[in-house]
């Protein structure tokens, strides 16, 4: 007759057990087989840690071990990181290597729709992991993922001169509805317009002196859509016709001299220009950051990493990066705020000297 505790072995050797003496991934942990890392972790029921299979320490006994497929579930489950073989970087590295190759396989299927069960299925994950995984990696799920992309290749197909419904379609949007809809707020126009280059859109623009160059204010009737800063007038000036080829692009240094004071108050330590009102293309990340960002306070820096945690996203600290650099309206959207984790100020559209110019002047204005 068996004891408790001779009971409670039996019962962890019969849970446990390899259905058959050819247990492939115990043979990985017993081979220490580094080709296993990131496919699964083992947990060490005794001591209460989880490693990857090509741990150098000594082997376990198999009935003491516990199999899961991602860190996540062996530390909800009570285990710690081993501190040799640190398996839960591992899986990080490999989750990126996974997100990357969905992402070419969303960009090269974007002509149908795609389902969370295929895009799961194509990368060997559960769907609800996946979707976890993706979510927290590029701070958007697979699916708005996939429609952003949708819009950046209609843009190219519009910026070559196809027609709205030819664009349309090789885009991967099922109807013209359905184009509006999703595009309402990531082209800043109607499809039609943004394929001429924003022909009969009106931008007036001015060009003034600043401490760090010289300075383009551009605006629509509905708000501030363009705010550059370079060494000359003809590199912002070309900037701004890049972006609008076919606008009607009016210098108008008079009806803008409200809005060029209010910005220029800025390099006299005020920030009233982050509530100047804005008319700029944006997906609804995009949009989720640049608000974060107008919410660092003058003189204050933040991390891409921790935008990212605030937006319910933390793994998304490159997404983050990408909405800054994409930033159209330096001062009013203050990205130079934003560094990285290290304190390092990595890059700048406008340029990493003066980011550190501004971060400089910000820090003396209060001190």
């Amino acid at each position: 007759m068996l004891t408790i505790d001779e009971s409670n072995v039996e019962m962890r050797r019969t849970i446990n057990a390899p259905e058959n003496d050819h247990d492939d991934r115990w043979d990985a942990i017993l081979a220490r087989n580094s080709k296993f890392d990131g496919k699964f972790v083992f947990g060490v029921q005794s001591t209460r840690i989880y490693c990857k299979p090509s741990c150098p320490a000594r082997h376990p006994r198999r009935v003491n071990v516990v199999f899961f497929s991602v860190p996540e579930e062996a530390e909800q489950s009570g285990f710690r990181p081993c501190k040799r073989c640190h398996p839960h970087l591992v899986q990080r590295s490999k989750h990126l290597e996974v997100i990357d190759r969905v992402c070419g396989y969303i960009e090269a299927n974007l002509d149908r729709k795609l389902t969370l069960s295929e895009l799961s299925t194509h990368v060997g994950m559960s769907p609800y992991h996946f979707q976890r995984t993706f979510k927290r990696t590029i701070g958007i799920s697979p699916r708005q993922f996939a429609e952003t992309r949708r819009v950046a290749k209609m843009k190219r197909l519009l910026r070559s001169g196809q027609t709205v419904t030819r664009a349309l379609y090789g885009a991967g949007f099922s109807s013209r509805s359905r184009l509006y809809e999703k595009t309402q707020n990531q082209l800043g126009m109607s499809p039609g317009m943004f394929r001429r280059g924003g022909e009969g859109l009106q931008i007036d623009y001015t060009i003034v002196n600043c401490p760090l160059g010289r300075l383009l204010v551009g605006a629509t009737e509905r708000g501030i859509c363009a705010l550059y800063m370079a060494d000359s007038d003809a590199v912002v000036q070309r900037s701004l016709s890049e972006e609008y080829p076919v606008a009607n692009l009016n210098r108008d240094d008079h009806r803008l001299r409200e809005w060029v004071s209010v910005i220029m108050s800025y390099f006299a330590g005020q920030d009233s220009a982050v509530k100047l009102p804005l008319d700029i293309q944006a997906t609804t990340f995009q949009w989720k950051v640049w608000k974060e960002i107008q919410s660092i306070p003058y003189g204050g820096t933040t991390s891409y990493s921790k935008i990212a945690a605030e937006l319910g996203a933390p793994k998304a600290a490159r997404a983050v990066a990408r909405a800054c650099a994409t930033n159209p309206t330096s001062l009013i959207i203050p990205c130079h705020r934003v560094i990285g984790e290290d304190g390092a100020l990595h890059g700048y559209r406008w340029g990493k000297e003066r980011k550190q110019a501004l971060l400089k002047l910000e820090q003396s204005h209060r001190s």
